[in-house]
């Protein structure tokens, strides 16, 4: 499992780097969440570039985030989702939940 964590200002981008399913799901909530605890970011961008595969394991790792931010007032979104993921999204709702962009400078840009 590969995860960068790149704050900036009250900003975190979280760029994935590795597949989003039930082997990795777990890892990947405890590593942003002591991340999201660390920093107390006030916008968290998820950068899903280093992402082909995601089942709804992953899916829950995103919403749980989303919620989580969304408690203290921020905002969550989502940038360079490719298409194989972003279907996922569609099908699950989560599209008209989590705002998608295609770069992060669109995403910071919009937040």
């Amino acid at each position: 499992m590969d995860l960068e964590f790149l704050p900036e200002n009250r900003t975190l981008i979280v760029r994935i780097n590795c597949e989003m399913d039930h082997h990795t799901s777990e890892a990947i909530r405890r590593r942003v969440d002591g991340e999201i605890q660390r920093l107390r970011p006030q916008k968290l961008v998820f950068d899903f570039s280093g992402v082909s595969f995601m089942d709804s394991s992953g899916i829950g790792v995103i919403m749980g985030r989303y919620k989580n931010i969304q408690r203290t007032n921020g905002t969550a979104v989502m940038v360079n989702v490719k298409p194989e993921v972003r279907k996922v999204f569609e099908i699950s709702g989560v599209t008209k939940l989590i705002p998608q962009y295609d770069n992060i400078k669109q995403a910071l840009q919009n937040m």
